[in-house]
């Protein structure tokens, strides 16, 4: 169980980069069993949770429609991101010479990078250029991560 929910916490780490330039925040619901992504008004925009029968993380928004989901690609070793439909929108992969994770687009363009800061214990995004897009932190009070998007 704490696996899923890291798994989840990571997952939904890429999620909540490709939203708007508004800070967000993301939760694990026990009751639901589902990790909730709130914008910084409280309000609830979507929500993941796992698939064991088709083994992968889908994504809904706050209506319940699926927007993606994402499978793990063994082969490759890397996480594949598909629309609802199951068109390949890109994937993310580990790169063990930087200590990073690294997205790419479907044409194997790199879009993003996340590093974790142990001075700051957070985990930050930077853009393909080099860029930085924000930063996640974990706030223990309220027990969930928290985006937020640079100023700079």
């Amino acid at each position: 169980m704490k696996n899923l929910k890291l798994l989840l916490i990571v997952v939904g780490l890429l999620v909540t980069t490709q939203t708007f330039a508004q800070d967000y925040t993301q939760k694990y619901n026990t009751l639901y069993q589902r990790t909730e992504f709130f914008d910084s008004y409280g309000n609830m925009v979507g929500y993941a949770k796992e698939n064991t029968l088709y083994n992968r993380i889908e994504y809904f928004d706050a209506n319940g429609n699926m927007v993606k989901y994402e499978k793990q690609n063994d082969l490759y070793k890397r996480k594949e991101t598909y629309d609802s439909n199951g068109n390949q929108q890109g994937y993310e992969k580990k790169n063990n010479l930087y200590n990073q994770n690294e997205t790419y687009d479907s044409y194997g363009n790199k879009k993003e990078t996340k590093k974790w800061n142990d001075l700051y214990q957070r985990y930050e995004v930077f853009d393909s250029y080099g860029n930085m897009k924000g930063y996640y932190k974990y706030n223990s009070l309220y027990k969930r991560w928290e985006f937020t998007k640079s100023s700079y």
